[in-house]
Parts: C-alpha cells; sequence; structure tokens
C-alpha cells in the first residue's frame, strides 16, 4: 500500500493532501497528559520506549493523519553530546550554557548513541504498529536552531546569546556548528536505521538572522547536514522547516537538495506558488491561533491554503506547532474540511 505522504515527496500531488501536525503528539491530547503523569517527566517520557511509541500513536488512533511523527525532542542531540539538560514543569527545558569557545570542552565532538538508543527502539515499536499508509517520520533541529539552546541555557525571544556569540567570535561558533552539523546527520542516518520513511529539520529560529548571517549560520550548515546524510543515506526523503525567513525561503528551495520545504504561517502563498511550489513540493502552513479559534474563521484559512496550494505536491501542515489550548473538535473541523 502507497503512503501519501511519500507520493508528495516523490512530487506527485494528492487529493485530498496528506496531513500531519507539528506537535501533534502533546498537551492538547487528555490521553497525551495522562501518559505524562504517568511517566514522571518529559526527559523521561521522551526516553522509555513504550511510552515514546504509545506517545507517537495516539493522535493516529484518534485522527487518523498520513503521517506520525517521533515523540521526542531537538534537544536530545546536546543531550548525547554530554550537554546537562533538564525540563522544568511549566518552564520548558533549560541547558548548562556554553557562552564562549572555552566552553565547548564540555561537551563531545561525537554522539553518544547509548543515550539515544530509547529513541531507535521507539522507532522501531511505532513503525510496527503503523497502518502501511501512514509514514513515520524522524526529526532532529538544524544546527543553528540547536546551538541557539545550547548557547543561551533556554529559548529566548531573539536568541541574543548565540548571535553574540557568532558575531564575537565566528570561528569559535563555526566549531559549535561543525560537531552539531556531524551529530545530526549521524542522529538522523541512525533514524532510518531504526525504521523511520522521512525526517524533518527544524530551523525553529533561523527568522532571527539577518541575510547574510541566515546564509552563514542556517542555510550553508543545512547544505552540509543534508550532504553528509545523503552520503549515508541516499535514498533519505528529507523536509526542511525554517521558520519566519520570509523571501529566503527561495534560498532554500533553490540551493538545498531537499524533498518539501514548510512554510510557516506569516508566508505569502502567492510567493510560494510562484517561486516555491514549482521546484519542490511544500508543506504547512495554517496559523496555529486560527485552528484554536475554529468556526468560520478556520474553514476560510484552510479554504485559502487548498485553494493556493493543492494543485502541485502539497502536505497540509501548521505553519508551528498545535497548540495546548486547540479544542480537538477544531481538529476534527480542520480534517473534515481537507478531506472533504
Amino acid at each position: 500500500m502507497s503512503k501519501p505522504l511519500l507520493e508528495v515527496l516523490d512530487r506527485k500531488g494528492q487529493k485530498p493532501p496528506p496531513v500531519w501536525l507539528m506537535r501533534q503528539a502533546g498537551r492538547y491530547l487528555p490521553e497525551y497528559r495522562a501518559m505524562r503523569a504517568q511517566a514522571g517527566g518529559f526527559l523521561k517520557l521522551c526516553l522509555t520506549p513504550k511510552l515514546a511509541a504509545e506517545v507517537t500513536l495516539q493522535p493516529i488512533r484518534r485522527f487518523g493523519f498520513d503521517a506520525a511523527i517521533l515523540f521526542s525532542d531537538i534537544l536530545l542531540v546536546p543531550y548525547a553530546l554530554g550537554q546537562h539538560i533538564w525540563f522544568a514543569e511549566g518552564e520548558g527545558p533549560r541547558l548548562a550554557p556554553i557562552i564562549n569557545r572555552g566552553e565547548l570542552v564540555r561537551i563531545k565532538k561525537d554522539l553518544d548513541h547509548s543515550r539515544l538508543l530509547p529513541v531507535y527502539e521507539a522507532i522501531a515499536e511505532v513503525k510496527a504498529k503503523l497502518v502501511p499508509s501512514v509514514a513515520l517520520l524522524g526529526f532532529c533541529g538544524a544546527p543553528w536552531t540547536v546551538a541557539t539552546y545550547m548557547t543561551a541555557g533556554m529559548s529566548t525571544a531573539d536568541q541574543a546569546p548565540a548571535r553574540l556569540f557568532a558575531y564575537r567570535d565566528p570561528e569559535g561558533f563555526a566549531m559549535l556548528i561543525d560537531v552539531l552539523i556531524e551529530s545530526s546527520a549521524e542522529y538522523l542516518a541512525r533514524q532510518f536505521e531504526a525504521g523511520v520513511d522521512a525526517v524533518q529539520i527544524f530551523d525553529t529560529w533561523a527568522g532571527v538572522l539577518p541575510p547574510e548571517e541566515l546564509q552563514r549560520w542556517s542555510v550553508l550548515p543545512m547544505n552540509r547536514l543534508i550532504a553528509q546524510l545523503r552520503a549515508k543515506v541516499p535514498t533519505a526523503k528529507i523536509i526542511g522547516f525554517p521558520r519566519g525567513v520570509g523571501s529566503g525561503l527561495r534560498a532554500y528551495a533553490t540551493d538545498l537538495d531537499l524533498d518539501a520545504l514548510g512554510l510557516d504561517w506569516t508566508v505569502d502563498l502567492k510567493f510560494v506558488h510562484e517561486e516555491v511550489q514549482p521546484r519542490l513540493p511544500v508543506q504547512g502552513n495554517l496559523d496555529p491561533l486560527v485552528l484554536v479559534a475554529g468556526g468560520a474563521a478556520l474553514d476560510r484559512a484552510i479554504d485559502t491554503i487548498l485553494d493556493m496550494l493543492s494543485g502541485g505536491p502539497f502536505i497540509f501542515n501548521l505553519g508551528h506547532g498545535i497548540l495546548p489550548e486547540t479544542p480537538i473538535a477544531h481538529v476534527e473541523q480542520m480534517l473534515k474540511r481537507i478531506r472533504g
């Protein structure tokens, strides 16, 4: 049986388009909240294969999405590099920050795959339980985005710590980026070996960079990461998601060997339709807040996206992760609207 999402990645349009949601396994689901309480913490949930697999499968059972995305976190790469990481309840991730070149000695140059074995085990368990038509996605964070967390020790509004590090000591910052490129390529290759059908690379904080720095710290490292992954897994299917880059999407569409490009909710769909989609499949880009709002506004937003993008190879998704306050009924409304 074919998988509609993989058909799109092979540049074959599907009607209706396949659909999945970023963070589709998460806090808006009561079954997820119960599982997280049972696990006793977010990191433990990510690193307990049976629980991570169950959380991955929950939205597939409830909604019948066309893809499951592994329940995990982009910060497992710095965790496997030896950086101290913890998750504060209600506050998000925390890391022991690396604020200059001298502190790079606190991380390893190679991944400790023993720390990531639970991830690979969870992939195998999910793969064994998915129906044949549903694709399984793995993922990692892009080098720039992961570096922003590693240097700040948390998420910040403008990622100033990483930007200052890169401005003050570009050679030192490049050393960190180099480690993340090689580690991320190896991590994704192992995910393919474990059973994923495709992967998404999240560059969530690409949009804080000015154009020249965007090229240096986002586009070029992504290019190197993709090349290294394809050297290990020549048939790898790869979706890139650079959030907030606007017309900078053109560089991701033309300079990177991607199979699809994810769009955030601020992107001009006319620009995408005319300049991006003719080059490669696209994915997105419903505003997560309109999914919270529901009603006629949600229907209009869905129709606009379908009208603009469903004529070519296209995967329906949000423009960022689903919000915890999203009503389940609105997800059902969305799916009914997309699938008719």
